[in-house]
């Protein structure tokens, strides 16, 4: 059974070399593509408009390039930024049940079932059940109005 994972990895990983290598290949072949391209077009300006025309030509199709790659750059960024706070609450609210489920507190629990008695203990966990169902609705409301006001700050003001 261990072999079958082993074998999957090593063919993923073989597969995602590949395809790394080939997609290197491609960029590589892109990259001395676009030198011609700009060679030409140097050329073509070199010869129609004079050295400074050309030079300046080549200059501003690399600065557009520039402020494409840049603007794809920050909303990969800020994307990130999101689904990081975004995994940031998923954490916060998984910690905030953690003691309900620590080994700790349940042996605790379950001594004090046996020290109470399970019959009048029931009556009771009814209640502390009712309060963490209360609890586990107002977190969630108020994160749901927190996420509302993040996103119309209009909103959040007016309140």
């Amino acid at each position: 059974m261990l072999q079958k994972y082993i074998d999957d990895l090593k063919t993923s990983t073989g597969e995602g070399l590949r395809m790394s290598s080939l997609l290197m290949l491609a960029g590589l072949t892109g990259l001395i593509a676009i030198g011609f391209g700009c060679a030409a077009i140097f050329i073509a300006m070199l010869q129609t408009y004079g050295a400074i025309a050309a030079c300046l030509t080549i200059a501003g199709i690399f600065l557009v390039l520039a402020g494409i790659i840049a603007q794809i750059y920050v909303s990969k960024q800020k994307r990130a930024r999101e689904r990081a706070a975004a995994a940031a609450r998923a954490a916060a609210r998984a910690a905030a049940s953690a003691p309900l489920i620590d080994p700790m507190m349940v042996a605790t629990g379950i001594q004090v079932a046996r020290a109470v008695g399970l019959k009048k203990l029931v009556p009771l966990l009814a209640l502390v059940g009712v309060a963490v169902g209360y609890m586990a609705n107002r977190n969630a409301s108020s994160d749901d109005d927190e996420n509302e006001n993040a996103d119309n700050p209009d909103e959040a003001v007016g309140d």
